[in-house]
């Protein structure tokens, strides 16, 4: 049986971020959960204090895309559970919803079953999307299970032929069957067609560089996607999720549908907001392998002004963990692995230039980065705030000092990150996972296998 600790602690003198606004008061936790906020709190003569003078107080991240010991068949992150969630903890994320895959041959039950054993090491909390790539019509029933499991959400893919992709047929089966049973899709959307033309007239060309990778797959590719899900999500009346924006139009698309009364969200990247494709132009275009790969110049000041405006609904990193060696071992778009390393850097990077550089309010921050995957995500309200009651899964970040992103300081297998120099204000000082300190003061704290499967409601 698990032990649960009864031990309490106090988080002092900080502002604490709620979802009304903020409030300079202290936080009493009390064995794994928030037991009061307020100032002059009764305390037991062993509590643990962690003084957060001049510190904000935020819920811990929810990392709603990650990709942790990823395996696609083709391309396999070297990084394991206890690596992914380790580096998780030091950036202030303290909940990931990374994914089962389906591989073939597997029931949906079996890729859960298999991907709960592959995280037993996870020093964070977790939970899981499904990948579903092997689901014949007759088989519909097996979605069920899903539910059952506490992992009611299914990942789509409109690209990557022939081991992820699924037909709009096939699309729009899945997706009436997922609204039958409160599922909710989430769908890469790049049209495959588009994709695939516009690589093989690059490879006739000779044009296969990294320094291409932008050209291959079009802003016109997603853009389309996303409204011919949007479509069909429609027709098959099933809340959808539009993974990774990187274009404004598409996040247009997904405000227009929900202003007409389509239940729908959508996330984008701290990629596509603060790097652009004059990157493959410069000394290491390998860096910046992704899919979709980085946008026009314009893209990330458009994308922006969406995410203030509040028509994106939350903001993950789509972490990948491929190392250096593996990105540069050739110099051809069509065999480098795509992802980026990016679950540490997250908090800081939207604080910088989120927050500090006047775009975000510290409550728009808290939803983009918790509350709202946590509700999305059927994570809430167990996750993604402080209130009494909730799991205190807590971050106390100092924003006073200023420092450069380096790849040294971080905590990837990676060895490099697209992110390298970029200024940031401030640091993580704590991150505490269910009541448990787990990182402090550049020193992570944690245990392998402390962390806890959270089974999601629809």
């Amino acid at each position: 049986m698990r032990r649960t600790s009864t031990a309490t602690l106090l988080i002092r003198g900080g502002t604490l971020v709620l979802p009304e606004g903020t409030l300079e008061a202290d936080l009493l936790v009390q064995g794994e959960r928030v037991k009061a906020i307020g100032r002059n709190l009764p305390l037991a003569h062993d509590t643990q204090v962690i003084d957060a003078e001049g510190c904000i107080v935020l819920p811990g991240v929810i990392d709603a895309h990650v990709h942790i010991a990823l395996d696609t068949g083709i391309y396999q992150t070297p990084d394991d559970w206890f690596i992914g969630t380790r580096a998780a903890a030091c950036g202030g994320v303290t909940t990931v919803v990374d994914f089962a895959t389906q591989f073939p041959g597997q029931t949906l039950r079996e890729a859960v079953e298999n991907r709960l054993r592959e995280a037993e090491d996870a020093v964070i909390d977790y939970a899981f999307h499904v990948m579903v790539t092997d689901l014949p019509p007759g088989r519909e029933g097996e979605l069920a299970d899903l539910v059952d499991l506490g992992t009611p959400s299914i990942k789509l893919y409109t690209t990557y032929r022939p081991n992820y992709y699924a037909d709009d047929a096939t699309i729009l089966r899945l997706l009436t069957a997922a609204a039958d049973l409160g599922i909710r899709p989430l769908i890469h959307c790049e049209n495959d067609d588009l994709v695939t033309a516009q690589t093989q007239a690059l490879v006739d060309a000779g044009q296969i560089g990294w320094r291409f990778h932008g050209q291959s797959r079009p802003a016109l590719a997603e853009q389309e996607a996303v409204q011919r899900i949007l479509f069909l999500a429609e027709a098959a009346g099933c809340p959808v999720h539009i993974c990774h924006c990187s274009t404004a139009r598409s996040v247009a698309l997904v405000a227009e549908a929900r202003d007409n009364g389509q239940e729908v969200t959508c996330e984008t990247c701290p990629q596509y907001l603060l790097l652009d494709n004059t990157a493959y132009e410069g000394p290491e275009p390998w860096r910046y392998i992704l899919q979709p790969p980085l946008r026009d110049p314009e893209e990330p000041a458009a994308l922006w002004a969406l995410v203030e405006a509040g028509a994106v609904d939350l903001i993950a990193t789509d972490h990948c963990d491929y190392t250096k060696d593996q990105k540069v071992a050739q110099d051809d778009f069509t065999r480098t692995p795509g992802g980026l390393p990016g679950l540490e850097t997250l908090l800081p990077l939207m604080y910088t230039y989120g927050v500090a550089e006047g775009r975000l309010t510290l409550p728009q921050l808290a939803g983009l980065l918790s509350a709202n995957p946590a509700r999305v995500w059927g994570l809430w309200p167990r996750k993604g705030n402080l209130l009494p009651g909730a799991d205190a899964d807590i971050v106390v970040y100092d924003p006073r000092p200023e420092k450069s992103v380096r790849t040294e300081d971080l905590h990837y297998l990676a060895g490099y990150t697209p992110y390298e120099g970029m200024r940031v204000q401030g640091e993580v000082k704590a991150t505490l996972s269910r009541g448990q300190v787990i990182y402090r003061e550049g020193r992570f704290l944690g245990r392998k296998g402390r962390g806890q499967f959270i089974p999601r409601r629809g």
